[in-house]
């Protein structure tokens, strides 16, 4: 099955419930229809890689033809996906989102047009933590509405709950990080990079997807651990191809300024390295410029320079390549059929390949 088909049948499934969230809507009165527009609007768009994984693991557990419970899932966890990225651009102070303006930058934006008295930042940044609370509950109604009494619903739940706690506990030790690694000495930051990248995003990101559509199509104990040794370093390998992009991809690609997590001070897994391994003066003047949301071109090429001649991009991408092997190793040893371990595989290699 195409990732197309898997796109439109997500695609199809948003668009229902969206339409029945508006349909209840009246009594919330005109001002509401900004905020659920809003909303609306963060789900347009992307790869829609976690419900594309989620379908992959559905194929490796189940025989039977593809029907609303999966989607439903697929399509909330994209749901939970735009939760996560509003409150993230929110916490990170990030402009643009796929191209286009922050959520909170675009309601700071619509305050203003509409002439509305006070702090048009202030109203942005307020509406946008709310409207990562109304995208999770979405997510959850979304979640039930498809589940409903299958007989897979409760394992399905209960492991989508997990999935909900560890990336926020991640995305909490992301911006302890961004503080706490002045205490911490560099032979240690590694690993927490390390931690935080499992918990917010390798996770989330590949392994809970895969794992709950195996989870909804029935996969047994023996099954779910080979998946799970499939989709955690897929995981790990994607987030350190995400910190890579973060510092030196083409912005016309990934939408966001270069250097954008230099700016906003990520300590990412490169960052640790590059730590460890530059001089005393060389990572003085690293630490002034990490967090520096004024940096400019020139100054983040220089950061740049620094973290390459170091030596931490290409052990950055040898992690890369070793996770991506452990991934290969644990598909080849796992009991599937073939459309399900080339779909993975695929899936996988365009992952952690992406330039975006």
């Amino acid at each position: 099955m195409s990732s197309s088909f898997v796109i439109d049948a997500v695609a199809a499934r948003l668009d229902l419930f969206l339409a029945e969230i508006r349909s209840r809507s009246a009594e919330y009165g005109p001002d509401a229809v900004l905020f659920l527009d809003a909303a609306a609007d963060t789900l347009e768009g992307g790869k829609r890689l976690r419900a594309r994984f989620c379908h992959a693991g559905w194929l490796a557990a189940s025989d039977s033809p593809a029907g609303d419970p999966l989607w439903g899932l697929a399509a909330a966890l994209e749901v939970f996906q735009s939760a996560a990225l509003v409150h993230d651009d929110l916490i990170d102070n990030s402009d643009t989102r796929r191209g286009r303006p922050a959520s909170h930058r675009a309601l700071e934006a619509a305050h203003r047009r509409a002439g509305w008295h006070g702090d048009a930042a202030a109203f942005g940044r307020s509406s946008a933590v709310l409207l990562g609370d109304l995208l999770v509950a979405w997510s959850d109604d979304l979640l039930e509405e498809s589940l409903g009494a299958h007989p897979h619903a409760a394992a399905t739940r209960a492991e989508y709950a997990r999935m909900r706690r560890d990336v926020t506990v991640g995305q909490m030790l992301d911006i302890t990080e961004e503080s706490a690694w002045s205490v911490s000495p560099p032979a240690v930051l590694l690993e927490r990079a390390l931690r935080v990248a499992s918990l917010k995003s390798a996770r989330y990101s590949v392994e809970e997807p895969i794992v709950l559509g195996a989870t909804l199509g029935g996969a047994d104990d023996r099954a779910l651990s080979e998946l799970r040794a499939f989709g955690h370093p897929v995981g790990m390998a994607f987030q350190l191809r995400d910190d890579v992009l973060g510092v030196f991809g083409d912005s016309a690609l990934t939408g966001k300024p270069a250097g954008d997590d230099l700016r906003e001070g990520k300590r990412t897994a490169l960052i640790a390295v590059a730590r460890e391994r530059l001089s005393t003066e060389e990572r003085r003047r690293l630490d002034a410029g990490i967090g520096d949301q004024d940096l400019s071109p020139d100054e983040v090429e220089t950061l740049q320079h620094m973290i390459r001649s170091s030596g931490a991009l290409a052990h950055v991408e040898t992690m890369i390549d070793g996770y991506t092997a452990e991934a290969e190793r644990a598909l080849k040893t796992a009991d599937l059929d073939r459309q399900a371990e080339a779909a993975l595989g695929e899936l996988a290699a365009a992952a952690i390949a992406r330039s975006a």
